[in-house]
């Protein structure tokens, strides 16, 4: 076989190659990015639809500013100082309860509102201190703005201070129990704990109360406004 024989070869292989190469690339630049599909790449490299997007669940400095109803004004939260998972979020559900359900994390510090569609709405909670705790599956048998706290007898006994609330201390910034409460019952019988605000927001993630479940206060005003009365509340 002559030189210039194997010159052409080469060169045609060349060229082939090259064309071939740029077909690749037409192709991988035409090919749709997962990124446009709607999808969401997890940490664990699953793919899933991306979760719901809810208006009242932006930003923090939307979600946690100053709110106004009447003679109360509630204090913007200083969020930055708030872990972030213990903000309010829309997240995967991990319960496998029905929508509408209310699920406290007691070991976690969550609470999740269960969303149709799999997803839903994650606040951060602080709870009660140990031997204080009661979980169980029960019911919100109503809820109130702005209630009116009245210390248990136990507790009065604990801290004489309180008797001057003995008839109920009046629903208030100060309140102990914050700008909404959503009153849990077993059995149609008072369990005598609450779901409700707080405005020590920097407990929030801890064990600090007598066993109730309390929350930002502009946390329990979000979910007072979106759970009806005899919602499920699953408490564990």
């Amino acid at each position: 076989m002559s030189r210039n024989t194997n010159r052409q070869d080469v060169s045609t292989f060349t060229r082939r190659a090259i064309l071939l190469a740029a077909g690749s690339t037409t192709l991988a630049a035409c090919s749709p990015s997962l990124e446009g599909a709607g999808l969401d790449m997890t940490s664990t490299g699953s793919i899933r639809p991306k979760i719901s997007v809810d208006p009242a669940v932006t930003n923090p400095a939307v979600m946690y500013a100053s709110v106004t109803e009447g003679s109360f004004v509630l204090p913007a939260v200083p969020y930055e100082k708030i872990p972030r998972e213990f903000r309010r979020q829309i997240v995967q559900d991990p319960t496998g309860e029905a929508p509408g359900t209310i699920v406290v994390d007691l070991k976690n510090h969550f609470l999740y509102l269960v969303q149709p569609g799999g997803d839903a709405l994650r606040y951060g909670v602080g709870i009660g201190k140990a031997g204080f705790e009661w979980s169980g599956r029960a019911n919100i048998q109503y809820k109130k703005q702005w209630p009116t706290w009245k210390p248990p007898a136990e507790m009065i006994a604990r801290k004489p201070e309180l008797v001057k609330w003995a008839n109920g201390q009046p629903g208030g910034i100060d309140n102990p129990l914050g700008a909404r409460a959503l009153y849990i019952f077993k059995d149609g019988q008072d369990t005598g704990y609450r779901i409700h605000g707080s405005p020590e927001w920097w407990t929030i993630g801890q064990n600090m109360s007598s066993g109730c479940v309390r929350m930002i206060n502009q946390d329990v005003i979000d979910l007072y406004n979106r759970v009806p009365g005899k919602t499920t509340v699953v408490v564990g």
